[in-house]
């Protein structure tokens, strides 16, 4: 519905893919760690039934992952792409449209994995789990650049720009951002770590460097809601 409104009163192409991206950078990542961190709670009565029965742990973990993780990423990128398409946007810019849907499921996988790893490690206080998926999100999400802004005014008389990528490099969405804006060439729009990052590695690079990372950012929380999966005596 979002995505079909936009592209009705956006005006359509670039500018509608624009603020679809600006809209999943917000909400996808709290929405999935929101699913992530319920579904361990409200499955708890289910998953220590699982685990009496002789069922590998891994196995039962990946099924627990992707039974909620898919089902978001689903959402998403076929609520978004069915009206694209419909549009006619997904011919007309294939490249751009392909890159925010796949930004977005890889969010989803991300943030759906960070929320099972918190809903894991906070099992028995859900107060606190759910006031930890806040605090991240907010960090993440709103924040970050703004307190790297902060660090780079502060410290402006000394050569910064590689601490600027490392740290651009420690937020997926911010690194989901920088991807964006490079396939965009809207280096106005980038932020400072973006700037920084396009100056550093130029199109091309940057994309592929800023995909690796979030290659790294998909694969540690999963491995580590893992090992805590298989340690946690439920």
């Amino acid at each position: 519905v979002l995505t079909d409104s936009l592209l009705r009163f956006g005006g359509g192409g670039a500018e509608t893919l624009l603020s679809l991206s600006n809209v999943m950078l917000l909400f996808v990542p709290l929405v999935s760690m929101i699913y992530g961190i319920l579904y361990i709670y409200q499955s708890r009565e289910f998953v220590e039934l699982l685990l009496i029965q002789p069922i590998n742990r891994s196995v039962l973990y990946w099924g627990l992952f992707l039974g909620i993780s898919t089902p978001l990423m689903a959402a998403f990128v076929l609520g978004a792409m069915l009206p694209l398409g419909w549009h006619g946007i997904l011919m007309l810019d294939g490249t751009a449209s392909t890159m925010v849907l796949g930004l977005g499921g890889v969010l989803t996988l991300i943030f759906a994995s960070l929320g099972f790893v918190l809903g894991l490690l906070f099992y028995e206080d859900r107060i606190k789990g759910f006031g930890f998926t806040i605090v991240i999100w907010l960090f993440l999400a709103i924040l970050y650049d703004g307190l790297v802004l902060m660090l780079v005014f502060t410290f402006g008389d000394y050569p910064l720009e590689q601490f600027v990528i490392v740290v651009s490099m420690l937020n997926p969405i911010d690194l989901a951002r920088i991807m964006v804006m490079l396939e965009f060439d809207i280096s106005a729009l980038m932020g400072y770590t973006g700037a920084v990052f396009n100056r550093f590695f130029g199109s091309s690079m940057g994309i592929i460097t800023a995909s690796g990372m979030l290659a790294i950012w998909l694969a540690v929380p999963m491995w580590f809601g893992l090992r805590v999966f298989e340690k946690k005596d439920f």
